[in-house]
């Protein structure tokens, strides 16, 4: 069941994106500071897995960007990233048993790898969104959109999971 949330929420992430569009580096710097500020505060681990899912693919994306710019392209460049990411980030969780301890689940699927798996396809979603209005409109409706818009679906799935595990 986990390999198929996993696999399901790589293919939606290879598939929905034609051409990658490096998310900007506030974004990324939120996120990060979203994750640290969760885990010290000892909030819970699908909340955190959001945060993850939401880093990962924001590094996932300034990696494709990066290569893209350096005209490092070659067959199947972006699914290596991308599992590579992915792989970097669940080994060594699974590793320390971070991952995979009994008690640890929601819906019997681990709280870090749902979380991981929400937070991935909803902040590459939001990005999604914000490119295709950008596109659409020609520029941004507001200062910082480009940040607001991929964090939001992190920060609304965070409070319902707040308050559903709860």
């Amino acid at each position: 069941m986990v390999k198929k949330i996993i696999k399901t929420s790589v293919l939606i992430i290879l598939f929905l994106g034609h051409q990658a569009k490096a998310v900007c580096p506030v974004c990324t710097v939120a996120v990060g500071a979203g994750l640290g500020l969760s885990r010290w505060l000892g909030i819970d681990d699908t909340i955190s897995g959001l945060w993850i899912g939401g880093l990962t693919v924001s590094l996932i994306l300034w990696t494709i960007n990066f290569f893209n710019k350096k005209n490092i392209i070659f067959k199947g460049y972006k699914t290596i990233i991308i599992f590579t990411y992915y792989a970097l980030i669940i080994a060594p969780l699974k590793i320390h048993e971070i991952i995979g301890h009994p008690l640890n689940t929601f819906f019997g699927i681990d709280k870090l790898i749902f979380g991981i798996s929400v937070g991935s396809v909803s902040f590459y979603l939001g990005n999604l969104a914000y490119d295709k209005y950008k596109e659409k409109r020609g520029k941004a409706l507001f200062p910082f959109q480009k940040v607001v818009m991929p964090i939001l679906p992190l920060i609304i799935f965070s409070i319902i999971f707040y308050y559903f595990i709860k």
